[in-house]
């Protein structure tokens, strides 16, 4: 075990670069999502992301979004708290019985018009938790 450890202490990653950013194309991206959402809803996008019961796997890479290298509020796209504030919701994981009522409440109090977006398969569907008790299914 301590022969392994210190070796991959030395060793090289094993990973490839990721390739260089096209800075017009991000300029490009970031122009065409501002003008969309400006012409949608009249202003930038405002997004309230809610955990309906899920394992935290999607958290992580939303949350990533927000991190210096993804700076996704450079397009013009906001999280926010108050899903009185959002324009979406994004919702990660399976709904389960305890978070549907919550669910239908952040849905309520979103002020139209709103679209609603289920990230993952446990959004969708229920994923690998559907069939059990606690799942009542999918956002629908």
């Amino acid at each position: 075990m301590r022969k392994l450890l210190l070796q991959s202490l030395f060793r090289q990653p094993l990973t490839e670069q990721a390739p260089r950013p096209d800075d017009a194309a991000i300029a490009e991206l970031a122009a065409t999502v501002g003008r969309t959402a400006r012409r949608r809803l009249g202003r930038s996008l405002s997004i309230r992301e809610v955990d309906a019961g899920s394992c935290n796997g999607c958290e992580l890479e939303i949350h990533a979004l927000s991190n210096p290298y993804y700076d996704v509020e450079r397009f013009g796209i906001w999280f926010v708290a108050s899903p009185r504030h959002a324009d979406v919701l994004l919702v990660t994981g399976p709904v389960t019985k305890n978070m549907r009522e919550a669910l239908e409440r952040t849905y309520n109090a979103t002020p139209d018009p709103k679209w609603v977006v289920a990230a993952g398969d446990c959004a969708r569907d229920g994923g690998c938790f559907a069939g059990s008790y606690a799942v009542v299914g999918g956002v629908s």
